[in-house]
């Protein structure tokens, strides 16, 4: 993403009217479920405080947590690998592929996966991934690119959906706008998939330190599929999904489909642990993915990234989100927890623009199930931002600095309040690198007189000087 990614893309999206409508119609029934379907927990603050403190002991003990963890998975008859960025993830799992002559490899959604490029990693060796997620495989058959983190296609229509499986995996056919038409359409293409495709893989929302257990919940059922019919399963995790204890799945399976498909419960909920004779994949591999995690921990304020659960439940109630849509993020971590976790797994100068890509309103603060305070760590961010910038005459940086000694100075600020004088007007139209600082905002007319220079006249004070502790005019006997 280049410096002005955002703001350039996210003009583009404003001026696409079908888009704008897309996401509004859909973000506002996702938002209006969760709200209902969160209202029937009385106790639903008291999960988010469980949440939260579970993920923070997770990111505390991660070394212990994930040293465990593949203890027991090996135990149960699994292989760990660990990969230190994507590339490596991305040849593990092609090299597994390859040792079982897969030509092709069958996957439940994952986000992971979308992050270290798998699907073109695996093209480029000959190897063909087949999305199974019904959203994902619009994406995937539309040559297209995600832009939410729960409903990758959000931003398709109904109608759009119809027409794009009509010159693909429909072909001849007419489906119509009725869902279930379209839905079956993909049944039919992906059916034989199931049944015949010898290596699957698959993300983790969750996985157990204290059992080796690996789960993942979804709503269609491809994912079971996925994770029951192959011989071999790979499962791409990265580091910060581990839980520490089995019972912590009893707190995320409360918060996580409330917050993401307004659901009491996942329809489809599957944990295994290693493998068994006869019953399910008889060989499974477990990549653990680090891509970035690890610096992002080592940042006390921005690790709380790290917590997330991707229940997209930020994205529903942002109002920069539900205007631009997820491809102005150019990440497939959008939204507001987008802004926070890809520049921080990424690095601040591929993409400095995106703490500035959400509002500091807090209302992804009030919905995150884990209780993440993004509007905190998107100021932490711009900071950095600001802190770590390549040249210090960056002209924000300028402007910053220069301020901060006008302020600093006694002097130099009442000098600063004569000289807005002379110009007497708002701040308006500046040219060049400082328009974007008047594009939406102008400062206030400066007053004839300042108030020090009120006082200072005033009758009967010496100096000039204020009272530091009364400076009402009152006598400190008055009742």
């Amino acid at each position: 993403m280049s410096r002005h990614g955002f703001p350039a893309a996210a003009a583009t999206a404003l001026e696409d009217a079908q888009l704008r409508r897309n996401l509004g119609k859909a973000t506002t029934a996702i938002r209006l479920k969760r709200a209902r379907a969160v209202a029937e927990l009385p106790d639903w603050e008291a999960l988010r405080d469980a949440g939260a403190a579970i993920k923070a002991r997770a990111m505390a003990t991660l070394p212990e947590q994930l040293e465990r963890l593949e203890e027991r998975v090996t135990a149960a008859g699994g292989t760990v690998h660990w990969a230190r960025d994507g590339a490596e993830a991305n040849a593990i799992i092609a090299g597994i592929a390859r040792d079982h002559d897969a030509g092709e490899v069958i996957k439940v959604k994952s986000l992971a996966t979308d992050e270290i490029g798998l699907n073109e990693a695996l093209e480029l060796r000959g190897i063909s991934p087949i999305e199974t997620d019904l959203a994902e495989l619009i994406v995937q058959l539309g040559d297209d690119q995600q832009s939410h983190i729960l409903v990758p296609a959000i931003h398709r229509n109904r109608a759009e959906i119809a027409a794009l499986f009509e010159r693909t995996i429909a072909q001849g056919e007419e489906l119509g706008l009725e869902p279930a038409r379209i839905a079956e359409a993909a049944r039919r293409h992906l059916r034989a998939k199931f049944l015949s495709v010898p290596v699957a893989v698959s993300g983790a929302n969750f996985a157990i330190a204290e059992t080796g257990a690996v789960g993942v919940v979804e709503s269609e059922g491809n994912g079971r599929m996925c994770t029951t019919l192959p011989r071999v399963l790979v499962t791409l995790m990265g580091i910060e999904k581990v839980l520490p204890e089995w019972r912590d799945l009893e707190v995320m399976l409360q918060l996580l489909p409330r917050s993401s498909t307004a659901e009491r419960m996942n329809p489809y909920t599957s944990l295994w642990t290693g493998v068994r004779d006869g019953d399910g994949p008889q060989e499974f591999h477990l990549v653990l993915l680090d891509a970035g995690r690890t610096a992002v921990l080592a940042d006390e304020v921005g690790r709380q990234a790290l917590h997330c659960i991707r229940c997209s439940a930020c994205l529903n109630v942002c109002p920069v989100y539900s205007r631009v849509g997820g491809h102005a993020y150019d990440s497939v971590y959008p939204g507001p927890i987008g802004a926070i976790l890809t520049p921080q797994l990424e690095g601040l100068d591929r993409a400095p623009t995106l703490p500035w890509a959400s509002s500091l309103c807090g209302a992804c603060y009030e919905v995150c199930p884990v209780k993440i305070d993004i509007p905190t760590v998107l100021v932490h961010l711009r900071g950095r931002v600001v802190r770590e910038a390549k040249s210090r005459w960056a002209p924000e940086r300028l402007v910053m600095d220069t301020l901060a000694r006008v302020f600093g100075s006694r002097r130099s600020y009442e000098r600063a309040q004569r000289l807005a004088r002379l110009g007497n007007g708002p701040l308006a139209g500046l040219p060049g690198p400082l328009s974007g600082w008047t594009a939406m905002r102008e400062l206030p007319q400066a007053p004839s007189q300042s108030f020090r220079a009120w006082w200072a006249e005033r009758d009967g004070v010496a100096g000039g000087g204020i009272d530091p502790v009364d400076t009402t005019g009152a006598s400190h006997g008055d009742p």
